[in-house]
Parts: structure tokens; C-alpha cells; sequence
């Protein structure tokens, strides 16, 4: 018995191109993640205060989404992923030009534009590569890209190495140190959209789509789910709260370990200008999940793999906030490890039979990522007021849907 594969032989060059889009995302936001410590540093901020870099980039995926899904719809996958390029790169090089003004809003109104960036090539991008084969391996190829977005991830941190090496409280010089590594990114980041420019890269149909995605008979009316509103495909609109509770749970935590390992009172307590070293650990751990959990759903069906890692992120937040030295520390990287999984797979799993809706789809599934800019702000007051082991367990309601999601949540029809 042969297996479908994973990429079509067709397919093979656009999927490797859109792969690499994947890893300029996940480099920002490797990089993006490590700096609220820093300036709660620099700035004497509350954890709360410094969350609204989540806020500005997380809520950029929110305001960007639907028009990005409607530019797309008329133009195109490909001149959307343009678009998204040319936008993250005028972000990041707008924060290398104005760190002069030493100015957090300022800071945060560019990376709002460079999250308008991500936003669109996220749209364009997770629902093309589930196009890129059979629909039986979407959820395994969207795995495998994602997989690059964490490389990008454990690199991020290291960047910001020289970010915190480079720290100055000298007024006039505190944002010095972002100059350098956002002119690089944007750069890059720009050199990149001119290659896309002159790449031929096969456009998806909305007939593709439809073939992609086969057709899902309803019971009641024997016609295909793509023909359903959105908004009476309990799949879909679940897949989308099960997202929000992913992408708000992920960001979270992602946020504030390197709190947990530098914060007076935690065991073990690390220098802080180590500290983006423990967060490139966390992404490398999530990166070879990424990795595994792709192999592992050639073995296991991917909601089995979903609901088992929901649980396990929910039982192991506990242990992390016991403050049992060590023990905790590892149980916070094993929950990096099997949170993998769930933004690829949710993705795929709500955008599932939905034919031409799918651009539509991906647009509320991409807008679901405000999660990360409503949550960290919370976990933030929680840490303030209790400490930040008990601000640990504020996610756990949020894997306790997703397992539900997995179970029973995100069956069509």
C-alpha cells in the first residue's frame, strides 16, 4: 500500500520558496520575544507595560488579516506574499531609523507595520503550502515548513544576544543597540521580495482549491461543506477560538520565561544578559518538535497527536509554577516542546474541505493571532501582583480547548 506524499513533484520548488518565508517570520519573532525584559530594563517598565510589544505585533495580525485575505483574493497568493515582504521590511527599517528618538510608542507603532507584513505573508503563506500536494499530507507539510519557522526562532534570541551585550543607560543611546539587527532584517528581508518579484510560482485556483480540499457530503442537503456559510461550520469556528487560545497560550509563555529564569526569587536565577541563551533552548526544543511531530503523524493521526500535547502543556503548567527549582524549569521547556504542533495543525484542521472559502477562512484564522496581544498583558498583571510562577498558570484553560478541540471539536460537518 503506497502512501501519498508529501509535496508533488510539481510542487516541489514553490513549496522550498514558501518554506523560506516561514523562516524570516519566525527570525523576527525569535527575536522580538526576548526584548521585554530588556526593556523593562532599560526603561523601568512593569512586565504588563513591556507585554505591549505582543500587543502591537499580535495586533497587527488582527487589523491586517482581512484586507490581506481580500488583496489576495483578487490579486493573487503570490503578489500577497510580495506585498508582505515589501510592508515587514519598510517595518524593521523604520525601527533601525527612528531608535534615535529613544520613544517605546514610536518603537511600537514600526513594529505594528512590520507585523502588518508577517500578518499577509502568514495569510498567503500557511494555506498555500496545505495546496502544495495531497490534502491527505496538509497537515504534515504545513509541519514541515513550521519546522524552519522554528530554526528561525533559536536563531532570534541569539540576535538579540547582541541587543542585551550592547544595553547602554545612557539617554540618547538606550535604543542604540536595535539599530544594526533591524537593518540587517530589513534588508534581507527586502532582498528576498525582489527575488519573489521575479519568481513563477503556480497560482492555487479556486477550482484547485475545491480538488485540493475534495468535496464533503452534508447529510441534510447531500451538497459539499464549501457551500455552507462559514459561520455554520462548527469546525471552522471552533478552529478559530481553538487558535485565539493557542496563539494567546504560546505567546504568553514564550514572553515571560526569560522572567522565570531572571526575576529575584526563582530557582534557578540566571544572569539576564544569559538570558536569551534559555530562550533559543526553548525554541530548539520547539523546533524538534516540529520536526518529530511531523514524522509522528505518519504514525498517529494528527487530532490524537493534538489532544495528547493540549493535555500534557495542561498538567505540566502546574509543575512549572511549584517553583521546584529545576524540575520546573525543564517542565516549561517540555511544554515548548509540545505546543509544536498545535498552530500548523489547528491551522489545517479549520481550513479543512472548505474550497473556495479557504482564503476567506485563513484571513480569521491569521486575525485569531490577536490572541497574542490580549493575553500577555494579563499573564503580565498576574505576574506583577502574584509573582511570576503563579502567572504560569493562566494558560492552562486555554489547552483544555484545544484538547476539546482535538477530541471531538474538529469534525466537519
Amino acid at each position: 500500500m503506497s502512501h501519498p506524499k508529501l509535496v508533488t513533484k510539481e510542487y516541489k520548488l514553490p513549496f522550498i520558496f514558501i518554506t523560506s518565508l516561514f523562516f524570516l517570520w519566525g527570525l523576527a519573532h525569535g527575536m522580538l520575544d526576548t526584548l521585554d525584559k530588556h526593556f523593562q530594563q532599560i526603561l523601568h517598565l512593569h512586565k504588563w507595560q513591556s507585554s505591549f510589544i505582543q500587543f502591537a505585533l499580535y495586533g497587527a495580525y488582527f487589523s491586517m488579516a482581512i484586507p490581506a485575505g481580500m488583496f489576495m483574493k483578487r490579486y493573487g497568493y503570490k503578489k500577497g506574499i510580495v506585498l508582505g515582504l515589501f510592508i515587514f521590511a519598510s517595518g524593521a527599517l523604520l525601527i533601525a531609523a527612528t531608535a534615535g528618538f529613544e520613544s517605546f510608542w514610536i518603537f511600537l507603532t514600526c513594529l505594528f507595520l512590520l507585523g502588518c507584513g508577517l500578518a499577509t505573508l502568514e495569510t498567503a503563506a500557511n494555506p498555500y503550502t496545505t495546496k502544495l500536494g495531497p490534502r491527505e499530507t496538509a497537515e504534515r507539510r504545513i509541519n514541515l515548513s513550521q519546522s524552519f519557522n522554528g530554526l528561525a526562532w533559536v536563531l532570534g534570541p541569539l540576535i538579540a544576544l547582541y541587543i542585551y551585550n550592547s544595553n547602554s543607560e545612557v539617554e540618547g543611546e538606550k535604543f542604540y543597540s536595535t539599530i544594526l539587527p533591524m537593518l540587517a532584517i530589513g534588508l534581507l528581508v527586502l532582498t528576498v521580495a525582489f527575488v519573489f518579484m521575479r519568481l513563477k510560482l503556480p497560482e492555487i485556483s479556486e477550482e484547485d482549491e475545491v480538488h485540493a480540499h475534495g468535496f464533503v457530503e452534508t447529510s441534510a442537503e447531500d451538497k459539499p461543506t464549501f457551500h455552507i456559510p462559514l459561520k455554520k461550520q462548527s469546525h471552522f469556528v471552533l478552529g478559530v477560538i481553538a487558535q485565539f487560545s493557542y496563539v494567546a497560550a504560546q505567546t504568553g509563555i514564550f514572553s515571560y520565561l526569560i522572567n522565570f529564569v531572571t526575576d529575584a526569587g526563582q530557582h534557578p536565577r540566571f544572569d539576564v544578559k544569559l538570558a536569551p541563551y534559555f530562550l533559543s533552548i526553548g525554541f530548539a526544543l520547539f523546533m524538534f518538535g516540529r520536526i518529530s511531530g511531523s514524522y509522528l503523524m505518519s504514525l498517529v493521526k494528527p487530532t490524537k497527536l493534538l489532544a495528547i500535547c493540549a493535555v500534557l502543556a495542561a498538567i505540566l503548567l502546574p509543575v512549572v509554577s511549584m517553583k521546584l527549582g529545576w524540575f520546573s524549569l525543564i517542565s516549561l521547556y517540555t511544554v515548548f516542546f509540545v505546543m509544536s504542533i498545535m498552530f500548523p495543525t489547528l491551522f489545517a484542521l479549520a481550513i479543512k474541505d472548505l474550497g473556495p472559502q479557504t482564503k476567506k477562512a485563513s484571513s480569521f484564522l491569521v486575525m485569531a493571532v490577536v490572541g497574542g496581544a490580549l493575553f500577555p498583558p494579563l499573564m503580565g498583571l498576574i505576574a506583577d501582583n502574584y509573582g511570576m510562577s503563579i502567572g504560569f498558570l493562566a494558560p492552562i484553560p486555554f489547552f483544555t480547548f484545544i484538547a476539546y478541540y482535538a477530541i471531538r471539536g474538529h469534525r466537519v460537518g
